[in-house]
Parts: C-alpha cells; structure tokens; sequence
C-alpha cells in the first residue's frame, strides 16, 4: 500500500465550517480549499461575502475556490469579477452551465483571457470538458472540476472518463483537472492513478487519511470492540428464554432435533428463523 506522502495529486478541503476549515489548514499537507453556496447553507452561512472575507482573511496563502451563483450570464461576470478582487488566492468557481443547460463557454472564455483563475465545476461529460478546455485561456491558471462521485452514483465508472478528461487538458498545460465529491478514501489513490492533480475532500474524510495503511486485522478486532462497547453503554439486551427453554426441553425428552446449530446445541427448527437464505426469488436467468 502506498502512503500519503508518495502520492502526486494535491489534497484540497471542500467545506464550509469554519473551525473545520482552520483544522485543516494546520495541516501543511492540505494545499487549498474549496466551497460553495449548498454547502454554505448547510454550514448556517447567512452573508456570503462577510464568509468569503474571512475565510480569505485566514487563509491568505493557498488557494480557495469561492462560487458565483448568478444565472444571467452579464450578472455571473460581474460577481465573478467581483471574487476575483478579493484575494490573490481566489479561484472564481464558474458553473459548467446555467440552469437552462447552456454551456457557460463565452464567460469561461472573458473570464480566462482576462486573467482570472476560474475554477468550472459541476462538470459530468467528456464533451463539457472539451468545451471547456476550447474556452480556457493557455496562459491562465485554471481548474477543471468533475464531479466523479456523482458519475458513480450512476453506476458508471468514472476513473476511464477522468483518465481521458487528463489527456484533454494536455491542451492546456496551466489547466488543473479536480476530482470532485469524492466517496471514500480510495477515491484518493483511484484520482492520482488517473492523472488527476487535485482531489477535494470533506474534513470528516480528510481525518480518516490517517487509516491509510492499517493493519487490517487490528483495525477488524478495534471494529468488534466498537460494537461491544457501543450494546453495553447503551445496556441493549436480547431474551434468550425461548431457546434455553427449547433446550431444556429437548434434553429432557432425549430425542435428537430436527435442527442443530452449532454452540448452542439441539433446538427444534421452530425456534429458529429460516434466514435470508430460504426466500424464493424465484426462477433465475
């Protein structure tokens, strides 16, 4: 198993707490940090740019993609403008498309050829990538964002696709391709097999990196430990007095049963439940 520390891909934090987002900006391996409206929502945010400014305020020296969430594209130029004032780290996070399905190409291309640094997220097709790779300006610094965890809630694979979106971006070298909303830990090591240059991760996912490469066998017994303690704390408790009085019964009449399950000994099969095991699905293919 490879560590964390050999890995090329970049680990940004994707949040909107604030203490969490502090927690991890102390740590030196987390290179940037990226948010957005839901999950300000979420986050109880009730002034967007009073956030934004603070954020930047404590984070002034990785990036930090901060979202515009105009529709109208004149609109979404002029918050996107606005952003990109605040900070020198600012990445303005540029929806791939409006709400009605339009590819935001000419505002991608303003955007870019101005020197903003656009982060173009939301990003689920092979085809947005290569619209937006064409609007992308080769000089200016740029992230391209797809949202990969979404593509597997699907049940389609996304590692074949971001492969490809890579070898897209090899038009535009300043271009950085960003696996987003990842949905576990391997989704690290899967995005940085892929070619991928940044990997966005909640805090909560973040902290779990230190599991990377534990001895399983430990981590199976600290798992059984967990259940136990959690049934005891809780006092959970099961009757067993109908199998000890089918046992009873079945050791005083000396017959042998027609069940036996091991360790706790003859039982009649009417004390036992069938299981998942017995349920006709019916005639397979």
């Amino acid at each position: 198993m490879r560590k964390i520390e050999e890995l090329r891909i970049s680990l940004f934090s994707d949040g909107a707490d604030l203490p969490g987002i502090l927690e991890m900006y102390s740590r030196p391996w987390v290179r940037g940090f990226t948010t957005n409206p839901t999950l300000m929502r979420k986050a109880g945010v009730r002034n967007y740019e009073a956030f934004a400014r603070s954020l930047l305020r404590a984070i002034p020296d990785r990036p930090v993609s901060l979202e515009v969430f105009a529709d109208d594209e004149e609109e979404m130029e002029m918050q996107a403008l606005t952003v990109a004032t605040w900070g020198a780290n600012v990445n303005v996070k540029i929806p791939v498309t409006t709400r009605a399905g339009v590819v935001q190409s000419k505002l991608i291309r303003t955007l870019s050829e101005a020197g903003v640094a656009v982060n173009v997220t939301a990003i689920l097709t092979l085809e947005q990538v290569e619209q937006v790779v064409e609007a992308l300006a080769a000089e200016t610094w740029a992230i391209v964002s797809i949202f990969a965890g979404r593509i597997a809630d699907t049940g389609v694979d996304p590692i074949p696709l971001m492969a490809e979106a890579k070898r897209i971006l090899r038009w535009r070298p300043r271009a950085q391709l960003l696996w987003a909303s990842p949905r576990e830990v391997l989704n690290i090591f899967q995005a940085d097999d892929a070619g991928c240059d940044i990997i966005t991760l909640p805090p909560e996912m973040l902290r779990r990196i230190e599991l990377v490469g534990k001895d399983l066998k430990q981590y199976s017994l600290e798992t059984v430990e967990m259940f136990h303690h959690d049934a005891r704390t809780v006092g959970y408790e099961i009757d067993t007095s109908v199998v000890a009085q089918a046992r009873s019964v079945s050791s005083l009449a000396g017959s042998s049963a027609q069940n036996h399950i091991h360790g706790l000994g003859e039982i009649p099969r009417e004390v036992v439940g069938a299981g998942i095991g017995s349920v006709d699905n019916g005639p397979h293919a």
